[in-house]
């Protein structure tokens, strides 16, 4: 036993390297009440149609919520939003609270100051493992210039150094 806890915790720390971005995804619970939570496990499936997709712990509190909506929104956290993802990915608490929002059009969450956001119809869910793949289809989105966050090797990173594109990716004049 004592092998494979040891070579869980390397799988772990091998998936660490991987670089990603930090999204909170928020959706309404049958009640009405606003329901969020960070993920980081977020890609894209399609251009056309446009899908994306993100990974639930079947173990997660807000779990049912998302399983059950019809719609959910994807905020993608800025580099100075380190306060909403810690916040989010909290078990406890009223995450709402002191949390700058506003009802979409359809009455979502949408966090203020994200680099940007994706509104989806719940489109699909394959359970796998110990989580539940959601796969949205796009209905609208934003996107704003700032800098993201980031998470890699457990921890967020916040500052970005931009290298130089290769001549071959460069914008023509």
């Amino acid at each position: 036993m004592q092998a494979q806890a040891r070579s869980a915790d390397l799988y772990r720390r091998a998936l660490a390297q991987f670089a990603t971005g930090i999204t909170v995804v928020t959706t309404r619970t049958p009640a009405g009440e606003p329901a969020g939570i960070t993920v980081n496990s977020f890609n894209s499936v399609s251009l056309d149609p446009p899908l994306v997709l993100w990974s639930l712990a079947l173990s997660a509190r807000s779990h049912d919520a998302f399983r059950h909506c019809q719609r959910y929104l994807v905020n993608v956290l800025a580099a100075d939003q380190l306060d909403l993802a810690k916040r989010f990915a909290a078990r406890t608490g009223d995450k709402f609270e002191a949390t700058a929002w506003a009802p979409t059009d359809s009455g979502l969450p949408r966090l203020e100051g994200c680099v940007a956001w994706f509104e989806c119809a719940n489109r699909s869910q394959y359970e796998e493992g110990d989580h539940v793949i959601l796969v949205g289809r796009v209905e609208s989105f934003a996107t704003a210039r700032r800098t993201p966050l980031i998470f890699h090797d457990g921890r967020y990173v916040t500052h970005l150094v931009e290298a130089p594109l290769p001549p071959a990716l460069r914008p023509r004049a």
